[in-house]
């Protein structure tokens, strides 16, 4: 168990924390929810001891061991894969290097020897002679395979690296886990293993992520930053937001009578506690919700941006034909006869490995790519709006107050539309005077979106949307475009956001592609599309 006593965190006159007293406890796993700067990486770092609080205490239970995913890329360079990994158990290492040491030693004495007796024991009772067995099976599961073990980490790329730094920190079954955003660059096999494996941990688990389905898929409860506190809610990240939406509603209906609203809670846990992906958890947090009452939820003082993409006109039946596309850039075929029919209602996910190859495709289909050969013709009805997956052209360098950036692509340019329209984007008030050059990446990224919005486009082309968003504009996008009645292409990291929002799923491969009219959950269950990847990628 650890837990935390009167924990406060002031950065000059600004308060992250106040008196925060949260207990965790083994077998449940906690999302760590908040806006973007409310300190959950903050909070990660005084649980692991890295930053110091201004008042209160950590606590962790007597011969608890911690491990921590470690955000330093580099600092391992000079270690082979398979040591860095065993590294994560500090103790039974320099076990490991004390033994070597003492072995090698030429002049070998009877202390030397009972100093190695109690060194065996001790590496024994940790389980020592299994540690290159389970270090290779971490490393395995997420995609490191066994002729890399031996590398040393600076032949690895920033991905394979990632995926080391994580297997540490999953090494030698520690009890207490802190992983912030740990499904960074992971595909989804890689994904899908640390789901399985952190559903199955024993030992407390926190977890700071922006990826919904993960969450959901693996979270018993959420910790909620808000207010400079810290609140535990029972469920996945979809109990959290439907719950704290209904919360809010209730509370703007003060005259609905009690009984209403307890009848309407009952049937909103009874769904949600039927709907879990493992029965072990669907079983442990049935109970829990159980005993929920009207009090324990409560509406969020979260902000959402108001995404809504509404077509000037309906499309008609011609919407996109492309017919055998080719493109070859810097040596290397990124589209080799891509051909496809866009129809009527299609939301097409392009999913897959070969992200440049997509972001290609797309940058032809707006004019900003000649293909080798090949053609696309798009149907007269249509008009296509694009959602660049680099938005730098737009913003660097650009002498703007975003109002003004803003402008340039409204058709009403007065000042109280577009301060409105961005108010309802999250720059309200002087926010809206900022000059355009200085814009965090998720605030670049809601100003394109509100470009988008205002180009009334019936046809929506989108590179990574989500990338730079924190979960409430992720939520407010995906929202948005479920909802939209045109037609999409879109490409995305976030698992959740396809599976909620595509019909057609498209992956490009090194010749041609894989196109099925089915969700994307049914496309990685497709037995068909499984063995089509495994002939063309050899995994």
């Amino acid at each position: 168990m650890i837990s935390t006593t009167n924990i406060s965190l002031r950065y000059g006159g600004r308060k992250l924390f106040e008196d925060v007293n949260i207990k965790f406890t083994p077998g449940n796993c906690y999302g760590l929810i908040g806006a973007n700067g409310a300190g959950k990486s903050t909070f990660l770092k005084i649980l692991s001891g890295e930053v110091e609080a201004n008042t209160g205490e950590v606590h962790i239970a007597p011969g608890l061991r911690m491990a921590v995913l470690k955000q330093d890329h580099f600092k391992y360079d000079e270690n082979a894969v398979l040591e860095t990994v065993i590294m994560g158990h500090t103790r039974l290492h320099e076990i490991m290097q004390e033994k070597e040491a003492l072995y090698s030693k030429a002049d070998f004495t009877d202390e030397d020897g009972i100093k190695a007796s109690e060194l065996e024991c001790e590496f024994a009772e940790l389980n020592g002679w299994e540690a290159e067995s389970e270090a290779a099976t971490l490393l395995m599961g997420l995609g490191i395979p066994v002729d890399m073990h031996e590398k040393l980490m600076k032949e690895l790329t920033g991905s394979e690296k990632i995926k080391v730094l994580l297997a540490q920190a999953l090494f030698g079954k520690p009890d207490i886990l802190l992983l912030d955003e740990p499904t960074n660059h992971l595909d989804i096999k890689s994904i899908n293993w640390l789901e399985n494996f952190l559903m199955d941990f024993e030992g407390t688990v926190i977890v700071v992520s922006h990826d919904r389905h993960f969450l959901n898929k693996v979270c018993t409860h959420m910790a909620d930053v808000d207010f400079g506190k810290i609140k535990l809610y029972v469920g996945n990240y979809d109990f959290w937001y439907e719950s704290s939406q209904l919360a809010l509603q209730m509370s703007k209906d003060q005259n609905k009578k009690k009984e209403e609203k307890i009848k309407e809670l009952q049937e909103f846990i009874a769904r949600f506690s039927s709907n879990a992906s493992k029965a072990k958890q669907a079983t442990s947090r049935k109970k829990l919700l159980d005993k929920i009452n009207l009090e324990d939820i409560e509406p969020s003082s979260r902000r959402y941006p108001y995404v809504g993409f509404k077509p000037e006109r309906e499309v008609g039946n011609d919407i996109l034909i492309v017919e055998d596309l080719c493109k070859t850039i810097d040596g290397v075929k990124l589209l080799d006869k891509v051909s496809f029919t866009v129809s009527k209602d299609d939301k097409i996910a392009f999913v897959g490995e070969n992200e440049i190859a997509t972001t290609t495709l797309f940058k032809i289909l707006v004019g900003e790519l000649e293909p080798d050969s090949g053609s696309f013709r798009w149907g007269v009805t249509t008009s296509q709006a694009y959602f660049p997956n680099d938005n730098s052209q737009f913003f660097d360098n650009v002498d703007l107050s975003l109002v003004d950036w803003l402008r340039q692509y409204s058709e009403e340019k007065s000042e109280s539309f577009l301060r409105g329209f961005l108010g309802r984007m999250l720059f309200s008030g002087e926010e809206a005077l900022k000059k355009a050059s200085v814009l965090s990446g998720g605030e670049k990224v809601r100003c394109m979106l509100s470009k988008t919005m205002l180009s009334s486009a019936n046809v929506l082309i989108f590179d990574q949307p989500t990338n730079h968003l924190d979960l409430e504009s992720i939520t407010a996008v995906n929202n948005g475009l479920m909802e939209f009645k045109g037609n999409l292409l879109f490409a995305s990291h976030d698992h959740q956001f396809v599976q909620t929002i595509a019909n057609r799923i498209i992956e490009i491969l090194p010749q041609g592609i894989i196109d099925k009219k089915v969700t994307y959950d049914e496309y990685l269950e497709d037995p068909e599309v499984m063995r089509i990847l495994k002939e063309t990628y050899g995994k």
